[in-house]
């Protein structure tokens, strides 16, 4: 299974916190990783998306064909979130848009077995892969890029 980490493009702040849009360069950035994600994403992956309007429109530069996912609310716990992705029995490649702590909290959980705290661009996506050989398992950090990158 691979499983893309997707944080959402840089929004403005104030309330209500689910209605944050996207800035000006959080849509330039969001636009630069969906070019980026477009070409290398299998036809078949699977896309959950926070229901905070900032996740949205970072996906939407991407696809508009995609679930949105209450497990990934701001305030979630990284094993929801893993259990929502189908983390590692899925055989789908599956993109997650949402939101720190969480996302940090996913990244250091699968690199280390603890859900530290680990810092998150904004834009910024962590591709992680899981493989199965005969009775070992182990967890690969294939890419980490932030849209400034790009």
């Amino acid at each position: 299974m691979d499983l893309i980490l997707w944080r959402h493009a840089e929004a403005v702040d104030g309330y209500p916190d689910h209605e944050r849009r996207l800035t000006i360069k959080g849509m330039q950035q969001a636009n630069s990783m969906a070019t980026f994600l477009s070409s290398r994403l299998p036809s078949h992956s699977r896309i959950l998306v926070s229901p905070a309007l900032r996740a949205q429109q970072t996906a939407c530069t991407l696809t508009k064909k995609f679930t949105t996912e209450s497990a990934l609310d701001t305030h979630t716990s990284p094993q929801s979130v893993l259990s929502a992705s189908g983390w590692p029995a899925s055989n789908v490649t599956t993109l997650l848009v949402g939101h720190q702590p969480w996302l940090g909290q996913v990244a250091a959980l699968l690199m280390t077995g603890s859900a530290d705290y680990w810092s998150f661009k904004k834009g910024a996506i962590w591709w992680f892969s899981h493989r199965e050989r005969e009775d070992e398992h182990s967890t690969i950090l294939r890419l980490v890029i932030s849209p400034e990158h790009l």
